[in-house]
């Protein structure tokens, strides 16, 4: 049986840090990527993907984030697995870690030790390890250039390439949704798809963070407020909750701005918690879907505030456009803000080359001032 997509709640209520109560309308919305695994041809396949689209396209005006079904595509039990490797490779010996840090390579891909990452200026209380594209002629010159390290944990390698590919065959599944829910044409997306936006030196990018429980005494953050500047993260988390928070905006209640970027500490809304869903991975869109849509979509803040008893991993994979693509607002979005009854925004996003704007956004991502690709 195909289980429509919808916005059904998540049963365990919960209040904001500063107390707020959440009401259920404020959890995130669950949407069911099923519809467009299916062949076209598959009876009823183009009224599920259309409702599949719709529920994106709102969860994305009024969240940017929601909970995505993916229990047809991937297996839980891998996931789990992943997060099994990555726990054990956190709990080796430092000395062991630091054999894979970041700078053996392109200040990129490796190991990244407890709190070496900047966020708002305050050390994030969480260690890495990072993987990108793999690059088929390395130029020292480049951005990304370098290799991944892969630790010699029995099976990591060969589990995590093959949830990577997973990754790579769902970002493209999820673009459709996405244009068919902007009502791009069909033959738009082709060119994309042919102007090498996906291709060629596109990128991918996959970590694990390890998270320690905050001391009591810690005024900071596991990690701070921001927003993800690319296109599409997915993210698996293991099962600790009330770690993972989304601003959601709402007009006229002011938000707990402390840790927030300069330029966001006036946003209105309330914190809430992600708490993984089995079967889901969190989804969200980055700033190059803002600038694609013109603002109709949010790239929204996020945090992670874990003060439990465990040790917490999560494992983002971000789905990126080509390196070198221009990202500009869609005349197909543009058109949706002026049918909208809501007053229209004078504001028109200007076109990013997406490499650049990536490179722009982590020059300071890292203790001691140095960017990540220095």
């Amino acid at each position: 049986m195909i289980i429509p997509p919808s916005f059904r709640p998540v049963t365990n209520g919960h209040s904001e840090p500063n107390g707020t109560s959440i009401p259920q309308s404020e959890i995130l919305p669950i949407i069911n990527i099923t519809p467009y695994l299916l062949d076209e041809q598959f009876p009823g396949a183009a009224e599920r993907r259309a409702a599949t689209s719709a529920a994106i396209h709102e969860a994305c005006i009024n969240f940017g984030f929601f909970y995505l079904d993916i229990s047809a595509f991937a297996d839980p039990r891998d996931t789990e697995e992943l997060a099994s490797l990555a726990r054990e490779f956190f709990s080796l010996p430092q000395e062991e870690k630091d054999k894979l840090a970041l700078s053996n390579q392109d200040h990129a891909r490796g190991y990244a030790r407890l709190k070496e990452n900047v966020t708002n200026g305050k050390a994030d209380n969480h260690e890495g390890l990072d993987f990108y594209r793999p690059v088929e002629n390395p130029d020292k010159n480049k951005p990304l250039w370098g290799e991944n390290q892969w630790p010699t944990i029995p099976g990591f390698r060969e589990k995590y390439e093959k949830w990577i590919e997973k990754m790579k065959m769902l970002g493209p599944i999820v673009m459709e949704a996405y244009v068919s829910a902007v009502l791009i044409q069909r033959v738009h997306f082709v060119n994309v798809e042919q102007d090498g936006y996906w291709s060629g030196s596109s990128v991918h990018i996959l970590f694990n963070f390890g998270y320690p429980p905050l001391p009591d005494d810690h005024n900071g953050f596991s990690c701070g407020a921001h927003r993800d500047y690319g296109c599409l993260t997915f993210l698996y988390a293991d099962p600790t909750p009330n770690a993972l928070q989304v601003l959601v905006q709402r007009f006229g209640i002011g938000a707990d701005v402390a840790g927030l970027p300069v330029e966001q500490g006036n946003e209105e809304g309330v914190w809430i918690s992600a708490n993984p869903i089995p079967g889901c991975v969190v989804c969200n869109i980055g700033e190059m879907w803002e600038i694609w849509t013109n603002g109709l979509y949010k790239s929204t803040l996020h945090r992670v505030i874990h003060r439990g008893t465990n040790y917490r991993v999560s494992i983002p994979f971000f789905f990126e456009p080509n390196f070198d693509a221009v990202v500009k607002p869609l005349d197909a979005a543009l058109r949706i803000q002026d049918s909208r009854k809501e007053p229209p925004s004078d504001k028109q996003y200007k076109p990013v080359k997406y490499g650049d704007f990536l490179l722009g956004k982590v020059s300071n991502n890292f203790a001691g001032g140095g960017g990540k690709y220095d």
